[in-house]
C-alpha cells in the first residue's frame, strides 16, 4: 500500500482543505506564512510551496519534517 502525502501530512499537524478537484492546500510547515501556500496533489501525491518554493513526494517531506535522511524516510 502506497503511503498517501495527505494522511502524512495531516498526522503531521497541517490542517487540509480541499483546492480545486484532486488537490489540497495547507500552510507550509517550511516557513512562516499566515495564508495557505502548499498544494498537494493527491494523484501525482506531491507537494509545492508557492512561499518557499520546496516541494517533491512523501520521502520528501518526511525527510524535511522529520529530519530523517532517505533511507530511514
Amino acid at each position: 500500500r502506497m503511503n498517501r502525502l495527505e494522511d502524512i501530512a495531516r498526522a503531521s499537524g497541517c490542517e487540509l482543505k480541499k483546492h480545486g478537484v484532486n488537490k489540497l492546500v495547507t500552510r507550509c510547515p517550511f516557513h512562516e506564512e499566515k495564508t495557505p501556500s502548499l498544494v498537494i496533489d493527491r494523484v501525482r501525491n506531491t507537494f509545492k510551496c508557492f512561499g518557499c518554493g520546496k516541494g517533491g513526494d512523501v520521502i520528501t517531506w518526511v525527510m524535511e519534517t522529520e529530519g530523517r535522511d532517505f533511507v530511514s524516510a
